[in-house]
């Protein structure tokens, strides 16, 4: 009797385009590790996939019209298409341009998501082929990680749509935030990006619940949050730069600064101003409280003078008035603010702000866009100028090949730069053994204004 054999069939192979924020990018690593775990491969490429997910932005409307066009790529290039994240909620929209995508959902709907792959490709492997623990899909370089805290936002902007698209606060447990932290840093991260909808608020929706971890209660608040990832070290025993992001000036983000001057946080600080003029803030429903903030900004940089805090601003909302404007460009050049973006406001339909008077006139959005960068880069230029000849630590991204004379040229960050929004520190002649994720010490030879330009020292 001869022995009949069965061949394993080849897994099923999913692609993913993933859009917008970092917290979107955290919602793919998540959707492909669960993928993952139930028998998929990932695809590089359209052609290799069986099906493909598409994340979505649907913040502004230029973002809808880059996720609608991705969605029409796909399409073209594939044909079976997922949709999910924040433009999932106007799943009328999508499919009226576009009929035959397969499913579409919501912001982190992962198991609808999984659920829809699985029908669209059904698993052709169980997750019990491989013996072996896979690792969760990370889709930033070894050496950052993003960590997300939390999902949504109470408060009510009227710029802004999110609670609409992701809900309320809605807080992760504390022990459940570090384990994932620990696990990041044993596997190689040496810089945790913290993000959320609203960082400062972590934990109200909680009531701050206490839980266990390494053997004392911690609360669900960020202040607590920030000196336990603090405590981390490397396999090398290096304390990971860990970078908080999206921190409303609520006053409890005082007590981190003493954290940041210690070294258990990276002195950085992300905070969305938006604007300055108390009229402006008060149309945008959002506190207008811009001398506090001067004076606690002073306050910071006492405490940690190495902090560097960075801020975007929105120019053109409806109301805002020449003398308005001005008076946020006099509130920039007393904040002396390390990094700052700048937006021209933009309708975004279901927003509260689109039904207020007064809409400012486009070419006028355009002069002051230009005017704000101006004044901006100039506080920037003089600010990385003052660096040159300090030496300063500097997170390794690339390391280029070696040229005709045999240099070899690196891109880092400094901690004053968070990776894709801010500058960067370029390296000349750097050391053959020089690998992504290494930490240095950079001597600073040159600026302009958004980057450094040094040698390792």
């Amino acid at each position: 009797m001869t022995a009949t054999t069965t061949s394993i069939p080849d897994q099923k192979k999913v692609g993913m385009v993933s859009l917008g924020c970092p917290k979107a990018l955290v919602d793919s690593e998540r959707i492909l590790t669960r993928l993952r775990a139930d028998g998929y491969a990932m695809s590089p490429d359209y052609a290799g996939a069986d099906v493909v997910l598409v994340n979505t932005c649907g913040f502004l409307d230029s973002a809808k019209e880059e996720s609608l066009a991705a969605i029409g790529e796909a399409i073209v290039e594939n044909g079976r298409v997922i949709v999910t994240g924040c433009m999932g909620e106007e799943a009328d929209v999508i499919r009226a341009k576009y009929p035959q995508v397969l499913a579409v959902t919501g912001a982190h709907q992962y198991e609808q998501v999984v659920e829809a792959v699985h029908e669209a490709a059904p698993p052709s492997q169980g997750p019990f082929i491989d013996l072996i623990p896979q690792p969760d899909v990370k889709l930033t370089p070894r050496h950052f990680s993003y960590l997300k805290i939390s999902e949504g936002c109470n408060h009510s902007c009227a710029f802004c749509i999110i609670p609409q698209l992701r809900g309320k606060l809605a807080s992760r447990r504390v022990d459940a935030v570090l384990r994932e932290a620990e696990k990041l840093v044993a596997a190689g991260t040496k810089e945790l990006l913290v993000i959320s909808q609203d960082t400062s608020a972590y934990g109200v929706d909680i009531r701050n619940e206490e839980r266990e971890w390494k053997g004392h209660p911690v609360r669900a608040h960020m202040t607590d949050l920030a000196r336990e990832l603090g405590q981390l070290r490397t396999p090398e025993g290096i304390t990971p730069w860990v970078r908080l992001h999206y921190v409303y000036p609520y006053p409890h983000v005082d007590a981190v600064i003493p954290l940041m001057a210690e070294g258990l946080l990276t002195p950085y600080l992300d905070i969305p101003f938006q604007h300055a003029s108390p009229s402006v803030l008060r149309a945008m429903k959002r506190p207008a409280n811009e001398a506090k903030v001067l004076e606690r900004l002073k306050s910071w940089r006492e405490t940690c003078p190495e902090i560097a805090v960075r801020s975007s601003f929105v120019v053109g909302f409806p109301g805002e008035t020449e003398d308005d404007f001005r008076y946020l460009l006099d509130w920039l050049e007393d904040a002396q603010l390390d990094r700052v973006g700048a937006f021209r406001f933009e309708p975004v339909e279901g927003a509260a702000a689109n039904a207020l008077p007064d809409p400012v006139p486009e070419a006028v959005k355009e002069e002051r866009y230009a005017r704000i960068m101006e004044v901006t880069e100039r506080i920037s230029a003089a600010k990385l100028q003052a660096k040159i000849g300090k030496t300063i630590a500097v997170i390794i991204d690339e390391v280029g090949e070696a040229d005709e004379d045999g240099d070899i040229g690196a891109t880092g960050r400094s901690q004053a730069d968070a990776p894709e929004i801010d500058g960067a520190v370029y390296l000349r002649n750097v050391p053959a053994s020089l690998q992504q994720g290494d930490i240095v010490n950079v001597e600073v030879e040159d600026a302009d204004a958004h980057d450094l330009f040094g040698v390792i020292a």
